[in-house]
């Protein structure tokens, strides 16, 4: 989706567990843009500090982000309410919003890696949480070994075959300084780091 224009560019969380915000955040961007609505960014620290269902920068799920947006009636602009990478006192200001979403779903709770790639050809990116443990000193081609313990989330943007090797494209919030460019790849097929336990899409609007 990169290759549509679908995908903005890579952000970095820091030194906040705020991964499940951002993960829920470019997706929907993404899908504004699907919709035929411009890609924009949109402030991740409006629900890291504004989603009492979640925990800041203490982490929280994709889910309760979406709930939240969906609650708050949007989402504002990140020009208007910057990352900040605490956890910090909510400050939303429903007039400046300028995205929402209608609901969203979750492509597959049981690893089905078949209904990930169907949706992502036939419709868009996904937000995926995953064991990252052993992402910290990737540099370069797939991620073949992983854990299955789910401690991030992020955004998987397509798919491709890497020296013979079926792969997730995925965009990583941890700055261009890291991996690919914040890109790695991850063997697809194997649920791999469990990139099919928890996977979500947000509802064009």
């Amino acid at each position: 989706w990169r290759q549509h224009g679908a995908i903005p560019a890579v952000y970095n969380q820091q030194q906040c567990g705020s991964c499940w915000a951002f993960s829920a955040t470019e997706t929907i961007e993404s899908y504004n843009e699907l919709c035929g609505n411009g890609l924009n960014h949109e402030s991740m620290q409006q629900i890291v500090s504004c989603d009492t269902t979640a925990y800041g920068c203490n982490g929280g799920w994709t889910s309760a982000a979406y709930n939240y947006v969906e609650s708050a009636g949007g989402i504002e602009p990140l020009s208007d309410y910057p990352y900040t990478a605490t956890t910090g006192t909510c400050q939303f200001d429903a007039s400046k919003i300028n995205e929402h979403i209608t609901g969203w779903s979750y492509v597959t709770q049981s690893a089905d890696e078949s209904a990930m790639q169907n949706w992502m050809l036939n419709k868009g990116p996904l937000s995926v949480c995953v064991d990252a443990s052993s992402w910290q000193f990737y540099t370069g081609g797939v991620i073949t070994q992983c854990g299955d313990q789910i401690d991030h989330c992020v955004q998987a943007t397509g798919y491709s075959t890497q020296s013979g090797t079926a792969a997730w494209n995925v965009r990583n919030s941890w700055g261009t300084d890291w991996g690919n460019q914040g890109y790695l790849y991850v063997e697809r097929g194997t649920n791999m780091c469990a990139i099919g336990n928890v996977v979500t899409a947000v509802t064009c609007t």
